[in-house]
């Protein structure tokens, strides 16, 4: 393998005919070019859409209430009903599986009427109450000040939690915002944090970060919500799956409300763990047809270079007896074939890589 002589006569070979051999090493570029691409392409689009659950625990499910679609125990068709704050603690209590039960409720809309005042400017805005647990649920980072936190919830305190969209336009460049107030619906409420969205929608994009977050016993009382609770959240624990527990889930909050146990309206939900799922097993499917794909082209150029090697060994019957003749052993003339289609592999599939990259 290192001696010269040998490495003379393979570039030799290679380059009696030059034309031949350039068709042959294409087959094997071209191989080695697609199946990269196609690795590439596939790890690409899989990184991107998983950079759209950055910062989401994804064994999570959401739960809402939607009304009755059966009638049951002398209770009317289509009667509508809520969660209320003890169906969270109920929940917490049957599943020790829950890592967290956030509830959550909702008022306003970025598209609607403007209901935040600051001073002279006004906007419309989408206002969350939540539990501090929803930090480690959404795809937010703390970026300034803090989130939500316990003695909030407790003290029921007037406190927010607003996002870049809502400095941009309640704020002048550079203005302090901690410490300032807010009015929602006619309620002040002090400023104490601000969010950045994590995922496909962070970033420095100030559209979709024009939350403003308060905590949920603060919005219940604020917004004459009573106990009502909007829609849940709920994570299960690293060793459980959120999908294996919502069957036991649902059926448990229709019992809670008298609700039919064939009723599979009533009680609306999203997993997010399961369409993660769905997610993975997609991209393990694109990947196996990239490497399937990319080894049907590779195949084909090792194909053409064994014909290739093959018709080079025909053309070259003289030469081989000459050197028989000679004394050069059978094993001696099959590793200098061998060393001459092994280096145009080599050197075509670097070349493949390279253009690829």
């Amino acid at each position: 393998m290192f001696d010269r002589e040998n490495w003379n006569e393979i570039l030799e070979a290679l380059t009696a005919n030059t034309f031949r051999t350039l068709m042959t090493a294409f087959g094997v570029f071209w191989g080695i070019f697609i199946l990269v691409i196609l690795l590439a392409a596939s790890n690409g689009l899989e990184n991107g859409v998983k950079k759209g659950f950055d910062g989401i625990a994804t064994n999570t499910m959401f739960m809402w209430t939607q009304g009755t679609s059966k009638a049951y125990k002398g209770l009317p068709k289509t009667r509508p009903f809520d969660f209320k704050n003890n169906d969270v603690e109920a929940l917490k209590q049957k599943f020790p599986d829950l890592l967290h039960v956030s509830p959550r409720n909702q008022l306003g809309d970025v598209n609607g009427v403007s209901n935040v005042v600051r001073g002279t400017k006004t906007g419309a805005y989408t206002i969350y109450g939540d539990y501090p647990e929803l930090i480690k649920q959404e795809q937010m980072e703390i970026i300034k000040g803090r989130f939500v936190n316990q003695q909030d919830i407790v003290s029921r305190r007037k406190v927010a939690i607003i996002g870049k969209g809502v400095i941009a336009e309640l704020y002048m460049n550079a203005e302090e915002v901690i410490g300032t107030y807010i009015k929602i619906n006619g309620i002040n409420f002090m400023v104490v944090g601000v969010y950045k969205s994590k995922g496909n929608n962070g970033g420095n994009g100030e559209g979709a970060q024009k939350n403003i977050f308060i905590p949920f016993t603060t919005f219940q009382q604020a917004f004459n919500f009573g106990d009502t609770v909007g829609w849940m959240a709920l994570t299960a624990k690293d060793d459980a799956s959120i999908t294996a527990l919502k069957p036991g889930i649902l059926a448990f909050m229709r019992e809670r409300h008298t609700i039919h146990p064939d009723d599979e309206r009533a009680v609306g939900n999203f997993d997010l763990f399961e369409e993660f799922q769905k997610v993975q097993q997609l991209f393990m499917v694109l990947k196996f047809i990239a490497y399937f794909v990319g080894t049907l082209v590779l195949l084909s150029g090792v194909i053409g270079i064994s014909n290739i090697m093959l018709i080079v060994v025909k053309e070259r019957t003289k030469e081989i007896g000459i050197r028989r003749a000679l004394g050069a052993t059978p094993g001696a003339i099959r590793s200098q074939i061998l060393l001459e289609a092994i280096f145009l592999t080599i050197i075509a599939g670097m070349f493949g890589i390279a253009v690829a990259t």
